[in-house]
């Protein structure tokens, strides 16, 4: 079998293989590439986009997707994280679906193009990606019939890359600043064998979010004259994402507006622009070589990695904070050495190379516990930063008596934070059944957790005072069997979407149109009779569903909800408004969701959650109303709700709107929230009347 490393990236994939002599990057997909578009290695970038077009049929991934899409989704690998659903074509699809497809098609690329095939690959994951995010990983590339020899951390590929090609051994830094997350690794390399030693990361800090500041520097200086359609949004962004590219390249560029209005952008403004962006990203730096106690000085290279770490700026940055000189793109290519790392992997696990690989977990692995007043709690049995493999017990105790079975929970990510935080994920529930009923002090039991260096979990529990196995099982989440029948059927869906299906448009006055159709805001016809047409007057080809109303998040309500008022030194979680719309995601994969918050909000939050809302605004995953909008955010969640027909998720009664919003009240357009220990609840509720004499 042909030895295969896949990078699958945010914004691009990279595929490579050994051909037994030395590593060969495919070309790929790269026919489609336009001509502005054409910079030095980009032929060997397939871009990770699915969408559809109708002057193309089917579904289009790559380049094809990218640049000739109409309506297309970008970066379903940062997606995995949290598995949201994604809208192509005008149907839902799970993030696991679309990464699937990207898989696929670059499978079928390298057949018809390249005349090879990729059966099996070992595939690079961010260094401080979730136990769930790995699995979606490993999930999508079965189900694109690709079997995942295993998955190795990005830094640690560029690192083996750097070290086939020099011969150098000694401490490697690897600052890996991508498309979607930020991290720096530190690997010892010393006769072939790599040990990672510690890896630090930032997630959802990357291309998207520099972008995200190009974006609003040219809005600031040409606002939008009009609603921009879909389609001119989708042009905007990659113009966007092009003139961040030429930066890096050129001391000054001009972009163009859906309003035709030029703005010209230096390299010297961009670079300040995103300052504090750069310094959020060297703080993993700091905190690698603080965990390693390793003093920069004693560094023998610094290999910079991912789109974003060829910023002037950001590699002046690291130069300087290390007082080093990096290693020069031409020994570690940052857009192709993870690739070709992780071909010469799988080479060395083929048996066709000599190398031995040494890694470590980088998120704690335990499970859960209540303390004396019932709060649960991440107890942690195999740390971050353990050499893999790994095998840790702890002893715990049923906290009542007579129980036949306990829930054993598994969860992954950072001890140090509260349960709900987003860097915890529980992968999976297993169940300990004891052999018989009795009191809590003689259920006492041994929780071993085993991890292998491939990435496999296994938790056993044995009873102290018999040493009978009470549970004995693998945490499928980390497993390496066959995709579910379900995901190859919905993959299947996906790449035989027609351009033909038509859908319909979306309404310029949605309620309007939705009382002239009887829809209600729930997206549910009501039959007519007077104006349904018979069978035989419909069109066979076409179904119309109307979609789902979308949600407006309260963003700023909710963020203080179970928080003490502010006169009693209270201060609003962004965390916990992050699991809330996390929640929502879940509950409601067919709805968009909309977030808005205050513009005091990134000032009400703890310091340490300040970078959180700023990245978070950066991206547009939240909004704020524009400066000197009357009424605060309240305002425009309320005028999102109306022009959209929308739901609206809040606790506030919206009391001086009701009277020129008198459908606030109506059943069905509110939602409320509940917080109670991490966990989130909502339901229907009317607001209360607001009296005649309200004011704000």
């Amino acid at each position: 079998m042909i030895a295969t490393g896949i990078d699958f990236g945010t914004t691009n994939s990279v595929a490579a293989q050994w051909n037994g002599e030395y590593v060969e990057v495919l070309e790929i997909g790269g026919q489609a590439l336009e001509a502005n578009w054409l910079r030095p290695g980009f032929t060997y970038l397939y871009p990770s986009v699915v969408g559809t077009s109708s002057l193309r049929s089917g579904t289009l991934f790559g380049w094809e997707a990218k640049l000739r899409s109409e309506h297309a989704v970008d970066a379903c690998k940062r997606m995995l994280r949290d598995e949201p659903t994604v809208k192509i074509g005008g149907e839902r699809f799970a993030a696991t679906t679309a990464a699937a497809g990207v898989f696929r098609a670059m499978a079928g690329a390298a057949e018809e193009e390249a005349a090879t095939e990729i059966r099996e690959a070992v595939i690079t994951v961010p260094a401080n990606a979730t136990g769930a995010a790995r699995f979606r990983t490993r999930e999508a590339a079965r189900a694109a019939g690709i079997k995942v020899k295993t998955l190795l951390n990005e830094p640690t590929a560029a690192a083996i890359a750097y070290a086939h090609t020099t011969k150098t051994d000694g401490e490697f830094l690897v600052f890996d600043w991508g498309g979607g997350t930020m991290d720096a690794t530190l690997l010892l390399h010393e006769d072939g064998f790599f040990d990672e030693k510690a890896s630090r990361g930032v997630s959802r800090l990357g291309g998207l979010e520099i972008e995200g500041r190009l974006r609003r520097m040219v809005l600031d200086r040409a606002p939008a004259r009009r609603r921009w359609s879909e389609s001119e949004e989708r042009q905007f962004r990659l113009e966007i994402e092009r003139n961040k590219i030429r930066l890096s390249l050129e001391d000054s560029v001009e972009i163009l507006t859906p309003d035709s209005v030029l703005v010209e952008i230096t390299q010297r403004e961009f670079s300040t622009e995103i300052q504090d962006l750069i310094s959020q990203a060297l703080d993993p730096v700091e905190e690698c070589l603080d965990q390693a106690r390793i003093d920069p000085e004693d560094l023998t290279a610094v290999l910079m990695i991912g789109g974003c770490s060829q910023i002037p700026a950001v590699r002046a940055a690291v130069a300087e904070a290390l007082d080093c000189e990096l290693v020069d793109t031409a020994l570690c290519d940052p857009l192709t050495s993870v690739a070709k790392g992780a071909a010469i992997s799988a080479a060395a696990m083929n048996g066709e190379l000599e190398s031995i690989i040494r890694v470590v977990n980088t998120h704690a692995l335990g499970t859960v516990t209540k303390d004396q007043h019932g709060t649960r709690r991440f107890s942690s049995l195999i740390d971050r930063n353990q050499r893999l493999p790994q095998q840790r017990a702890k002893s715990y105790q049923p906290t009542r008596d007579q129980v036949s079975q306990l829930i054993v929970e598994v969860w992954e990510g950072d001890p140090d934070r509260s349960l709900d935080h987003p860097d915890n994920v529980k992968l999976t529930e297993l169940v300990l059944k004891y052999p018989e009923r009795r009191a809590a002090e003689d259920g006492v039991f041994d929780l071993v957790y085993s991890y292998s260096k491939e990435g496999l979990l296994t938790v056993r529990a044995t009873m102290q005072s018999t040493g009978e196995v009470v549970l004995d099982d693998e945490v499928k989440v980390f497993g390496d069997g066959t995709a579910p029948p379900e995901l190859r059927k919905e993959l299947e869906r996906l790449v035989s979407l027609s351009a033909t299906t038509q859908y319909p448009p979306k309404p310029t006055h949605p309620q309007l149109q939705d009382a002239e159709r009887n829809v209600s805001p729930e997206g549910r016809h009501s039959a007519d009779p007077a104006t349904t047409p018979k069978p035989s007057e419909m069109p066979k080809q076409i179904t119309v569903r109307a979609p789902a109303a979308p949600l407006v998040v309260d963003g700023s309500n909710l963020a203080w909800n179970g928080c003490p008022p502010r006169k009693e030194g209270g201060r609003p979680s962004f965390t916990a408004l992050e699991a809330a719309i996390k929640s929502l995601r879940f509950r409601h994969r067919d709805r968009d969701i909309h977030v808005v918050i205050d513009a005091t909000l990134r000032h009400d939050v703890p310091d340490a959650e300040r970078p959180l809302v700023e990245a978070a605004i950066a991206s547009n995953t939240v909004v704020q109303p524009p400066a000197g909008t009357e009424g605060r955010g309240d305002t425009l969640v309320i005028t999102l709700a109306e022009e959209l027909g929308g739901i609206i998720v809040s606790n506030d009664n919206f009391a001086p709107f009701q009277r020129a919003n008198p459908w606030l009240r109506s059943p069905g357009r509110v939602i409320g929230a509940t917080r109670s220990q991490g966990i989130w609840v909502f339901t229907p509720r009317t607001p209360n009347a607001a009296p005649p004499s309200a004011r704000r």
